[in-house]
């Protein structure tokens, strides 16, 4: 008898072990795969919201003075895109520098309207009549931010405030030095509107008129 119970008590402790071990089973578990089955899965990344991404960058580029001006053209044409906009504006920026500084009059035809292209011609030509050659080379474009933009009439306007780091060299028509260096970057701060027919079939914008900032 004594060993009857003996051989219960071990039977016992030893269903306690594998109970505290392997857990208890409720006949609902999922049945475990084959061993080439049993593949972690790796935890999905959650993702950054692009477009929220966007509007930050975009706000950023954009003073508070310009918004409602922005609002203004967006539901007068509904393909206007800023971040598309802004990408241009610095394009054509460093391509209409580098027009006026080689002197290229039709490139320029291209950018700007009349009056400003009429500006570039003269200023060339009297450029040239001083004997003088610009070296100039743009650097970097720091900065291109929108400080204003309204709808007038059925003209779109949009002014841009360009900082920019600019090599400035004049020389004479020998190629000696007038001025200025090319080891040494001047910071230039330029405001720059860009103006568009809204329903044009002409998706440019040309450049309507430059000061400094």
């Amino acid at each position: 008898m004594f060993y009857v119970i003996l051989l219960a008590m071990v039977a016992a402790f030893l269903a306690l072990r594998l109970y505290s071990v392997l857990g208890r089973r409720t006949g609902h578990e999922r049945p475990l795969k084959p061993a080439e089955e049993r593949v972690a899965v790796a935890p999905v990344p959650r993702t950054i919201d692009a477009t929220a991404e966007s509007r930050e960058v975009v706000d950023r580029n954009i003073a508070p003075p310009a918004e409602s001006g922005l609002l203004a053209i967006i539901a007068a044409d509904s393909s206007f895109d800023v971040r598309r906009f802004l990408e241009g504006a610095q394009s054509a920026y460093r391509m209409t520098l580098e027009a006026f500084w080689k002197g290229d009059e039709q490139t320029l035809a291209a950018l700007a309207d009349e009056s400003v292209h009429r500006a570039f011609i003269d200023a060339i030509a009297a450029r040239g009549a001083a004997g003088h050659v610009l070296d100039n080379r743009l650097v970097a474009i720091e900065h291109a931010k929108i400080v204003d933009a309204a709808v007038e009439g059925r003209l779109a306007r949009i002014t841009v405030r360009f900082d920019a780091d600019i090599a400035a060299v004049t020389r004479d028509a020998d190629g000696n030095l007038v001025a200025g260096s090319m080891s040494d970057a001047v910071q230039t701060h330029d405001l720059w509107t860009f103006a568009r027919a809204l329903k044009s079939d002409d998706p440019n914008w040309k450049l309507a008129e430059t000061d400094e900032a």
